[in-house]
C-alpha cells in the first residue's frame, strides 16, 4: 500500500514538473516572439525611412492609412482582426499566441519606432543614409521574422492565408503565397502605398537570409529554451546565454579571420585557384550546413530520450572538448 501511494505522489510530482516546465516553455518562446516581432517591426521602419519600398501588407496598409487619415496601427489592426476571423474560421490550427502578439503589436511598433527614427534623425536623408537605412532594415527584417517564427507560436494573418489556400485547394505553397503577395501589391500600387523595389526584394529574395537566421542563431535560441525549460537551473540558463553569446561571437570572429586571409592571398592566386577555391568555399559551406543541422537533430533526439528517462546528461569537460577539436 505505501509502495503505491509513493508510486502515485512520484507520479503526480511528475506531472506537476512537466506542467511547470511546459509553462516555462511557453512563457519563454512567447517572450522570444514579442523580441522578434520587435526587431522585425524596427526593421520595418528603418525600411519605411528609405522610400524605397516595403513588404505588400504593409505597404498596402500604409497607403489605406493614409489615405483615410487613420494611424497604422490602428488600420493594421483592423485589417488582422478581419483575416484573424477567416483564419480561425478555415485554419484554426496556424492560430497560436505569436499570431495574436503580430496581429496588435507590428503596425502600432512600425509607427512609434518610426516616430523615433524621425528624433534621432531629424534632418533629411541622404544616398547614404538611405543606404544604411536599406541594409539595416533588411537585416532587422529578417532576423526579427526568424526569431518571432522559430518558436512556432502561430502564424500572423497575413502568412495564414497561403498555407489554408494550398491546402484547401491542393496547389503549391509557394505558387499560393507568390499570388497573394502580387495581389497585395497590387493593391498598394493603387492604394498608393509604399511600393518599391524593396518591395519585390522583401517579397521573393528574404527567404535565403530569414533561413540564414534560422540556421545560425533561431533555432539554437530555440535549443535553449527547450533545454532550460527541461531543466530550469541557474546554471542552464547561464549556460544557454553565454552558448548564444559564444555562437554569435564565433561566427563573427571566424568569418572575419578567413576574408582576412583570403583577402591577404588574392593577389597570388592564379584564375583557376580564384575558381577552384570559390567552388570549395562554396561547398564548404554546403556540407557545414547540413553537418549542422543532421548533428542539431540527432543532439535533439537525444537529450529528449534522456529527459524521458530522467537521466542527466553531464555537461562536456573542457579537457574533452579539446580532444574532440
Amino acid at each position: 500500500m505505501a509502495d503505491t501511494n509513493a508510486a502515485s505522489n512520484q507520479l503526480e510530482d511528475n506531472n506537476v514538473k512537466q506542467l511547470k516546465n511546459k509553462f516555462i516553455n511557453i512563457i519563454l518562446k512567447s517572450l522570444m516572439s514579442f523580441v522578434g516581432i520587435a526587431i522585425l517591426s524596427m526593421g520595418a521602419a528603418f525600411l519605411k525611412q528609405a522610400n524605397l519600398g516595403m513588404d505588400p501588407f504593409t505597404a498596402m496598409n500604409i497607403g489605406f492609412s493614409n489615405t483615410l487619415h487613420m494611424e497604422l496601427g490602428s488600420f493594421q489592426l483592423m485589417v488582422n482582426i478581419g483575416m484573424f476571423i477567416l483564419v480561425l474560421i478555415f485554419g484554426r490550427k496556424q492560430i497560436g499566441i505569436g499570431t495574436i502578439l503580430n496581429m496588435v503589436l507590428v503596425g502600432y511598433e512600425i509607427q512609434w519606432f518610426s516616430s523615433l527614427y524621425g528624433l534621432i534623425f531629424p534632418h533629411g536623408s541622404g544616398i547614404y543614409v538611405v543606404i544604411v537605412d536599406v541594409i539595416a532594415g533588411l537585416l532587422l527584417f529578417t532576423l526579427g521574422t526568424s526569431i518571432y517564427t522559430s518558436p512556432s507560436l502561430g502564424a500572423a494573418p497575413y502568412d495564414a492565408i497561403a498555407p489554408i489556400f494550398s491546402s484547401r485547394l491542393h496547389i503549391k505553397y509557394q505558387l499560393v503565397r507568390n499570388i497573394q503577395d502580387i495581389t497585395f501589391m497590387v493593391i498598394a500600387f493603387f492604394a498608393h502605398g509604399a511600393v518599391g523595389i524593396l518591395t519585390l526584394v522583401v517579397a521573393f529574395f528574404a527567404g535565403p537570409l530569414i533561413n540564414y537566421w534560422n540556421e545560425h542563431f533561431s533555432q539554437q535560441m530555440v535549443y535553449h529554451i527547450d533545454h532550460f525549460s527541461a531543466e530550469p537551473t541557474i546554471k542552464n540558463a547561464s549556460s544557454g546565454i553565454a552558448g548564444v553569446g559564444k555562437m554569435g561571437y564565433s561566427m563573427v570572429v571566424h568569418a572575419y579571420q578567413q576574408t582576412n586571409f583570403v583577402e591577404q592571398h588574392l593577389s597570388g592566386y592564379s584564375d583557376e585557384e580564384l575558381i577552384e577555391l570559390t567552388h570549395n568555399t562554396q561547398r564548404s559551406i554546403e556540407k557545414s550546413v547540413r553537418l549542422q543541422r543532421n548533428l542539431q537533430t540527432r543532439l535533439n533526439a537525444l537529450n529528449e530520450e534522456a529527459r524521458k528517462r530522467h537521466i542527466k546528461i553531464p555537461k562536456l569537460e573542457e579537457s574533452d572538448e579539446l580532444n574532440l577539436k
